[in-house]
C-alpha cells in the first residue's frame, strides 16, 4: 500500500504549481499522481516542472527519441511499460 499522499490541486495557493499540475492533468504528462507527489515539496516539483517544459514541451528532439528515451527509462527501472 503506498504510503506517500498526493496534494490535492485545489488546496495548492501558488499559481506555478497549479498551472504544472493543471498541464499534467490535461496532457497525462508527467503524470498527474508523480506531480501531485512532487508539489510536497514545492522547489521539487517546481525544478522538475522547469527541466519538463524545457526538455519534452519546447526541446528539440524529434518525439522518436523522447520516446526511445522513456523506454529506457522504464526498462532501467523494471516498470512493464
Amino acid at each position: 500500500m503506498a504510503r506517500i499522499s498526493y496534494v490535492d490541486h485545489d488546496h495548492l495557493a501558488d499559481p506555478e504549481l497549479r498551472e504544472y499540475m493543471e498541464q499534467a492533468r490535461r496532457f497525462g504528462t508527467p503524470r498527474p499522481e508523480t506531480q501531485a507527489i512532487r508539489s510536497h515539496v514545492p522547489a521539487v516539483a517546481k525544478a522538475f516542472s522547469r527541466a519538463w517544459e524545457r526538455i519534452f514541451r519546447h526541446g528539440i528532439l524529434e518525439h522518436s527519441l523522447k520516446e526511445l528515451c522513456r523506454v529506457y527509462v522504464s526498462k532501467t527501472i523494471d516498470c512493464n511499460y
